[in-house]
């Protein structure tokens, strides 16, 4: 059995949600932040058997995609800031961080 936890943006949240569950795949949803821009991202928690883990990552991949987002970089600490202009630079975002880890024991009450 394997644990697998896909972080994705919250665009695809509900298109991937609406997958899983299509497929038949249970999942924990849970909201989180992400740390490099600050956005709002959805953690889905899913324990699953060995020999489906290709499947669920397909589905993953099918349903968050990547796309270009413009925002605008934070002040730089220190110094002065009167100088500082913020232009927004073009970043990519999206798509999904996937970690699939092994589960030594799962119980279900």
């Amino acid at each position: 059995m394997k644990l697998v936890i896909a972080v994705v943006q919250d665009k695809d949240s509900n298109r991937l949600s609406n997958a899983l569950i299509k497929d038949g795949f249970r999942a924990t949803k849970l909201a989180s932040t992400g740390g490099f821009l600050k956005a709002g991202n959805t953690t889905f928690i899913i324990g699953i058997e060995d020999e489906r883990v290709p499947e669920v990552l397909n589905v993953i991949r099918n349903n968050c995609k990547t796309r270009e987002q413009l925002v605008t970089p934070v002040s730089p600490m220190g110094g002065t800031s009167d100088s500082y202009i913020p232009f927004p630079v073009e970043v990519q975002v999206g798509g999904a961080a996937v970690f699939v880890m092994p589960v030594e024991r799962f119980e279900h009450y």
